[in-house]
């Protein structure tokens, strides 16, 4: 069995030297413990830092693309180099990496496909009273959209099985932390949480600056993920708010007609509501699109899946310094 742990990094030189040193050799469960560092399209020395910290494997990218990018690449790097569990941790040490061996249990036992650290947001005490609101509401919405109970959606200290690491796609280039969750759940994998330490902050998150960003980013992905893999639901509940808005100003204007009370200046009603018709039609149709559209996209996954369970792991000629 192998441990592949990797750590996404972007202009990190001074944090992923000691991010690396800081992780685990041997994991109880495993015969074999790598270390990969994900370089983001660093402009600094991170990639010569985190060689000459010790770490097994560097994938340095081009150009700087993010970190859900960064997150997926190194998946496919681990699974590359024959891993049969990856965890993925922060270059910036938010994370208490002793937590690894309780991170990989659930998997190790057989009862999980995807492992999340739970750093207890609700409670942290580092976190602004808005802050654990915001955290809590976004992991309610998650959970809702997933059909898990992950109480922190937002930590990325996980732990995927070979099977989760091969089945998950990343369609943002930001964060992949709640579209995975909500892939997850949706795909009916089993998805725990385990509860973990954080060390303190060592600088400002730089992933977004701003908090209503944040938010807006967070809000606009679980949409999209919950359209894309609970189209009918989503379209079809909203053409039955556009029926139904139609149908109450079909009412109004009957309404003034009955009471005789001037139904030609109330025109206006009926006119709005062939509107609201229309739309909810155009709702319905896109609704029935989509979801053939999904199964088609099921149907090329499950191609996918197939390709990769084929692939032999083999160890990759690591870039040149």
């Amino acid at each position: 069995m192998k441990l592949v742990i990797q750590i996404p990094a972007w202009d990190e030189e001074g944090q992923i030297g000691a991010a690396v040193k800081e992780l685990p050799r041997q994991v109880p469960g495993f015969d074999a413990v790598e270390v990969l560092v994900v370089d983001d399209g660093s402009t600094d020395r991170t990639s010569e830092e985190a060689r000459a910290a010790g770490a097994d494997h560097v994938l340095r990218l081009p150009i700087h693309q993010g970190l859900a990018a960064a997150w997926r690449a190194g998946l496919d790097r681990a699974l590359s180099l024959g891993a049969d569990v990856v965890v993925s941790t922060d270059a910036d040490r938010q994370y208490d990496v002793r937590a690894i061996p309780d991170l990989v249990a659930p998997i190790l036992a057989g009862r999980a496909h995807l492992v999340v650290g739970d750093r207890g947001v609700g409670t942290k005490s580092d976190f602004s009273p808005g802050k654990r609101l915001l955290q809590r509401l976004g992991s309610w919405a998650v959970r809702r959209a997933s059909g898990t109970d992950v109480p922190d959606a937002a930590s990325g200290f996980r732990a995927l099985s070979r099977e989760a690491a091969q089945r998950i796609h990343v369609f943002s280039k930001m964060t992949y932390t709640t579209e995975t969750l909500i892939q997850a759940g949706n795909k009916e994998m089993a998805v725990v949480s385990v509860p973990v330490g954080t060390n303190p902050a060592v600088r400002p998150s730089r992933l977004f600056r701003k908090t209503s960003r944040y938010v807006l980013v967070q809000g606009a992905n679980i949409l999209r993920m919950t359209a894309l893999y609970k189209p009918l639901p989503v379209f079809f509940g909203l053409a039955s708010l556009l029926f139904l808005g139609g149908l109450g100003l079909v009412g109004r204007y009957v309404y003034f007609v009955l009471i005789d009370r001037n139904p030609a200046g109330h025109v206006q009603s009926l006119l709005l509501a062939t509107v609201l018709f229309l739309a909810a039609v155009v709702s319905f149709l896109t609704g029935l699109l989509a979801d053939l559209i999904s199964i088609n996209r099921t149907l090329l996954e499950e191609v996918l899946l197939r390709l990769r369970r084929q692939e032999r792991p083999a160890e990759p000629r690591e870039p040149e310094p």
